[in-house]
């Protein structure tokens, strides 16, 4: 039986990330993938959704933009399978980089899925091999939640992963939930000609956000040509040869319509289940696993990342509690992730990043909030660009000057937020931003320049 120092199972940018680390730490370390290196992030996820919505942006400034520019097409031909074509290609060479990656690391891969025989040895399917180490990472992730009473079938009612094989966009579509997922496809699929409706059980899309950046970002989409419909819920779905015919509540109203396709949007379900976590002794809560703020679970010597831990389903944060895991088994001492100053991103038209308390939790928290905001209209650079809706807001509190939170709504703002991210988590007061010298002419003038709003002497708005 071959023995490691650590056993990585899922190889996703939890997962890969730190079987790296563990490397780099002197430990002779294993990954076990089930399907493909780079998990659903980089497979089903995270890259090739920015990938289409790239493709769409362009079919966009060709097409409603075009007059602005200067330029027109008497007959514009777009071909969504040609763009599905490159999202994977893009995929294919993400993949090759992370195996390459392993391979460079001293990393060895294990294909198939793990399951805990005991708590120091794993099998591994379809082969049967069993390996032992002295440490466990588990990187699992998550999988689509269904719509209650209603499975994925596949063909008319899918989840994300099935939306990413698609090669044709539907005539017609109806996106159960708001939140980041369910706005990049409504994006995607709308600007290639898609009727899509939204609908959403909360008050407005992105509901987690900050109130005053939801309300804009419902608007914008609406102006888009998305249908949105708040505060309601699809009671029921049936699939049929010509599509699904869909029932919405809101109240005591009712309404049916029928589309080709329903995607599924609402969450997702920790892939707890099949691990072997009873024979390991591992506790879960509601399919999560319980782990503390070194990423260890009730196991001393089992640890676990990302999606499957139910803390916060993104990308950077089981990379970031990967890095944690791997120092502490290591014996290395390590820093508890604060997970509100963890930024966010949502990439649709229009994009929205935020770091940091929104105005009502930071109200809720008992802070004396005073709050700033710079329009991208007052902006010289995304006047340039034509792309100046949304604005910046910047929260902070009022007696201590701390602060708070930072969140943008425009074009590009997601390439935004990782200055303000610092600066929170370094505690700076509201005036640092203002003080920092930014490039001109850029986006980012708006953080500056809200910032000085906070303070009282505003320049340009």
């Amino acid at each position: 039986m071959e023995q490691y120092d650590v056993i990585v199972i899922g190889g996703g940018p939890g997962g890969y990330v730190a079987a790296v680390r563990c490397t780099q730490l002197g430990m002779k370390t294993a990954l076990v993938e089930k399907e493909h290196l780079g998990g659903t992030c980089l497979n089903w996820g995270c890259i090739p959704t920015k990938a289409l919505l790239r493709n769409a942006e362009v079919v966009h400034l060709l097409s409603s933009k075009g007059r602005t520019y200067g330029f027109s097409f008497d007959n514009l031909a777009v071909d969504y399978a040609a763009a599905h074509k490159r999202s994977r290609t893009v995929v294919t060479r993400q993949t090759k980089r992370i195996a390459i990656l392993m391979k460079k690391s001293g990393v060895t891969v294990y294909d198939g899925t793990a399951r805990f025989r005991n708590s120091r040895e794993i099998e591994i399917a379809p082969e049967g091999t069993t390996i032992s180490a002295k440490h466990f990472i588990i990187a699992t992730g998550a999988k689509p939640r269904s719509l209650p009473g209603t499975d994925f079938d596949g063909e008319r009612i899918i989840n994300y992963r099935k939306a990413l094989d698609l090669k044709q966009v539907p005539d017609s579509a109806l996106i159960v939930g708001a939140g980041p997922i369910g706005m990049e496809f409504a994006t995607v699929w709308n600007r290639y000609g898609c009727q899509v409706t939204v609908v959403e059980l909360l008050d407005h899309a992105l509901p987690l956000e900050d109130a005053d950046i939801s309300i804009e970002a419902e608007k914008q989409f609406r102006r888009n040509r998305i249908t949105i419909k708040t505060g309601a819920l699809v009671e029921q779905a049936l699939p049929g040869a010509d599509g699904v015919e869909v029932t919405i509540a809101k109240g005591d109203a009712k309404e049916t319509m029928t589309v080709a396709t329903v995607l599924v949007s609402i969450g997702i379900v920790p892939n707890s289940e099949g691990l072997g976590l009873e024979e390991a002794g591992v506790s879960t809560e509601r399919g999560n696993i319980v782990i503390d703020d070194q990423m260890c679970t009730n196991v001393p010597h089992i640890y676990a990342i990302g999606d499957v831990t139910g803390k916060m389903a993104l990308a950077h944060v089981a990379s970031a509690q990967g890095m944690i895991a791997a120092e502490a088994l290591a014996g290395r001492s390590t820093e508890k992730i604060h997970y509100p100053n963890v930024p966010r991103c949502t990439y649709a038209s229009p994009e929205v990043a935020s770091v940091g308390l929104t105005e009502q939790q930071a109200r809720d928290q008992g802070y004396e909030v005073t709050t700033a905001q710079c329009p991208f209209a007052a902006n010289g650079k995304a006047m340039a660009m034509d792309d100046n809706t949304g604005f910046v807001k910047i929260l902070a509190d009022k007696k201590k000057a701390t602060l708070l939170g930072v969140h943008l709504v425009g074009g590009h703002v997601t390439e935004l937020v990782a200055g303000p991210t610092g600066m929170i988590t370094l505690k700076s007061d509201m005036a640092d931003i203002g003080r920092t010298i930014h490039p001109h002419p850029t986006l980012s003038e708006s953080l500056m320049e809200a910032a000085h709003k906070l303070c009282g002497h505003a320049i340009h708005i």
